[in-house]
């Protein structure tokens, strides 16, 4: 039975009101706001396919779809490594714009969602759909086709793992500014005894330079401020922004995105930095929300 245009419209405005959510849940599972639009996109095809376009419960009919869209997003990926960073989420220092703030709901910050990154798609999901959005392990389960029980050990192996890697950083704002403008001065200044004050003594670098780049981790305070230093010569104009919410820079080269760096501020020592240097995934980088 075809729908009406009234019933059509109707269907419309309430997936509608449920897009933002859906976007965030994707977000969370894929890491990805494009990969999150095209999950969201396909969610609503089928919507739009069901029988008059009914369904009993529709956000959580549109949750499990949107679920099961991105398990299947990411079991079709290639295998991702500890250093493939998420697509950032960049706002101006001053505070996370109005369209990001869901996306950005629950602390989900770049260094979670790079521990997600490395977690099986069926783990994902069950820690994503649980821990952070709260279904039961009753409506998780067909969704990773797995029993309730094995559902709820799923999420607890991502738990684990999440939890190994303490990825919340200093509640204080003003805190996490301040020492990465130190980072960010003494890195200008190439000068390496600043930069090791700044830097936590384990701190880990994690470099995306791009598939067919070297990138990968460093660890140490000193291998790090050795690194940083080095990039003094370049000339790069680096711009404080949030990314993902946390205390970051926007590095440029002769005007173009050079890097994208986030810092996890523990402590007020950095004991995280994730660099995006894939110079691909930087031309796609929405970067007008800056300049509002």
């Amino acid at each position: 039975m075809v729908m009406s245009n009234h019933e059509r419209t109707w269907l419309t405005e309430r997936f509608e009101e449920q897009r933002s959510r859906l976007r965030a849940v994707a977000y969370r599972m894929l890491g990805s706001l494009s990969e999150a639009e095209d999950a969201v996109q396909e969610a609503w095809l089928r919507l739009s396919g069901t029988d008059d376009g009914k369904v009993d419960n529709l956000n959580a009919w549109l949750t499990t779809v949107v679920a099961r869209i991105s398990l299947n997003m990411l079991r079709s990926r290639k295998t991702r490594s500890e250093t493939t960073m998420p697509e950032p989420i960049l706002d101006r220092v001053d505070g996370t714009s109005p369209e990001h703030a869901l996306l950005l709901a629950n602390g989900v910050g770049l260094a979670l969602l790079i521990v997600l990154e490395t977690l099986a798609p069926a783990e994902r999901v069950a820690f994503v759909l649980h821990d952070i959005f709260d279904m039961a392990f009753e409506e998780i389960a067909p969704i990773v086709d797995r029993t309730p029980e094995a559902a709820r050990q799923l999420a607890s192996r991502a738990r684990r793992r999440v939890q190994a890697r303490d990825t919340t950083p200093d509640a204080n704002m003003e805190v996490q500014h301040s020492v990465v403008a130190a980072f960010l001065a003494a890195a200008h200044d190439g000068d390496f005894h600043r930069l090791v004050s700044v830097l936590d003594p384990d701190v880990v670098l994690r470099a995306d330079a791009g598939a067919d780049r070297p990138g990968g981790e460093v660890h140490g305070a000193e291998k790090v401020a050795r690194g940083a230093s080095s990039f003094s010569h370049l000339g790069l104009l680096r711009r404080p922004v949030l990314v993902n919410g946390v205390a970051g820079a926007l590095c440029l080269l002769d005007g173009k995105p050079f890097a994208v760096m986030a810092f996890t501020v523990k402590g007020e020592k950095i004991i995280e930095i994730d660099i995006l240097r894939d110079p691909d995934r930087l031309g796609r980088l929405d970067l007008t929300v800056l300049d509002r």
